[in-house]
């Protein structure tokens, strides 16, 4: 286990290896959980915003669902969370051409429409984050059969699970985490 600035994190997230591998799992966890995306607090008002950008391109499932629940939900057992369909795809998720499941909210952000790109625990995934009274702990948790292609990729190429996700660490915990995960990683401590 590995504390920065009171996380406690994982040594899986610095000695397993990752890279998620879209073609093969076709953005399952988009679609596989026991409910939508979990979001930080700080993210309740830009889903609003950005469903205001998005709403015209939403299913006409996901859009029902909307106006059933709202942008967002509250789930009992993980706190706010992004709507899913018949308790499978979020409602922000759309299928592409290649048959792979995206994400509404991350286009729009690449197209310039919002400056929000994607919940943090999306961005973040396979790495899940459990926040108590006490601690913040990021976890390594990559789904056995559906992260299998993502593990195979990481190990391929030889990127652990916090080198491929370097950006959403970043934009998370700030540079100077980052900087120490990397160089406790490197052994230079």
């Amino acid at each position: 286990m590995i504390i920065i600035d009171d996380i406690l994190i994982s040594d899986a997230i610095i000695q397993e290896e990752f890279i998620c591998n879209l073609q093969k799992c076709k953005g399952g966890c988009c679609v596989d959980g026991d409910a939508g995306a979990p979001l930080a607090k700080d993210e309740l008002k830009k889903i609003k915003q950005v469903y205001k950008i998005i709403q015209s391109e939403l299913s006409e499932e996901a859009q029902a669902e909307i106006d059933r629940t709202g942008a967002y939900t509250m789930e009992e057992e993980f706190g706010y969370v992004t709507p899913a369909i018949n308790g499978g795809i979020c409602v922000y998720g759309y299928t592409d051409d290649q048959g792979i499941v995206k994400c509404l909210i991350e286009k729009a952000y690449y197209e310039g429409r919002t400056d929000f790109k994607k919940p943090i625990s999306c961005h973040l995934y396979p790495i899940r984050i459990t926040k108590t009274e006490t601690y913040t702990a990021l976890n390594y948790e990559p789904r056995e059969s559906l992260c299998k292609p993502g593990c195979a990729l990481g190990k391929e190429k030889g990127v652990k699970v916090y080198e491929f996700l370097k950006e959403p660490l970043i934009r998370k915990y700030g540079g100077a985490f980052y900087e120490a995960l990397d160089t406790i990683a490197k052994g230079n401590v």
